[in-house]
């Protein structure tokens, strides 16, 4: 990738690098080889989601536990966060092994995803949390509640609310496979509905979070459709 590149990428940030070899690496996907951005990813989940529970916090000051959770959800799921990606030119930037190139692994929703997190993680250990803060609020105000949280709702909810407004059975989630260790599970769920002749699929850390990543895909599904509402 260019310096012009990166430096632009900053631009959109709103954050120049001290170390920019950490933006670099951020931008390197686990096909290329160890030097990857997934221990970035890592930090930077961890990172956004305090930053975003620390902003519904702040400014919805009467919003329930549950209100909050669920609005976190929604803001920082794969859709919008590999939407921000492509926002942000990320899938011309990634570093990607040959074989994950060719399979289209540029513009696949999960790798712009990870990318992003990756990014604010880089972000986080070169500037702190205040530089990590100020990067979140830049990228994400314009999706941010400004008055009630009732303005957003978790994708099985959606999902949810759109099969009952059409008097069909609700939404079917069945657990495919979960790998990995105990301590670090990874939960692949489908989601069957009566709109869509078509599964979805998600994962996630845990059956919840791979069923809201399954039903924001279901969500997209219906949307593409030529006789889909959403």
């Amino acid at each position: 990738m260019l310096a012009s590149q990166l430096s632009t990428l900053q631009s959109k940030l709103g954050y120049r690098f001290n170390d920019s070899s950490l933006l670099k690496q951020a931008l390197t996907h686990r096909s290329v080889g160890a030097q990857n951005n997934q221990r970035l990813e890592f930090l930077g989940d961890a990172a956004l989601g305090l930053i975003m529970a620390d902003i519904l916090f702040m400014h919805h000051p009467s919003a329930s536990e549950g209100d909050m959770s669920k609005a976190r959800a929604s803001l920082v799921n794969r859709q919008a966060l590999s939407t921000l990606g492509r926002k942000l030119g990320i899938n011309e930037l990634l570093v990607l092994g040959l074989g994950e190139r060719k399979s289209g692994g540029a513009d696949r929703d999960s790798n712009l995803c990870d990318a992003v997190e990756a990014i604010l993680g880089a972000v986080y250990k070169d500037g702190g949390y205040d530089a990590c803060y100020e990067c979140v609020d830049k990228l994400m105000r314009d999706d941010l509640p400004t008055e009630s949280l009732d303005e957003i709702k978790d994708a099985k909810t959606r999902l949810q609310e759109m099969m009952q407004q059409q008097g069909l059975p609700l939404p079917g989630y069945e657990v495919a496979t979960i790998a990995g260790e105990e301590h670090e599970q990874k939960f692949h769920v489908v989601c069957r509905t009566a709109l869509s002749a078509h599964t979805a699929k998600g994962t996630g850390s845990s059956r919840r979070k791979a069923e809201q990543d399954a039903a924001v895909a279901m969500l997209t599904l219906i949307s593409e459709s030529p006789s889909g509402e959403f």
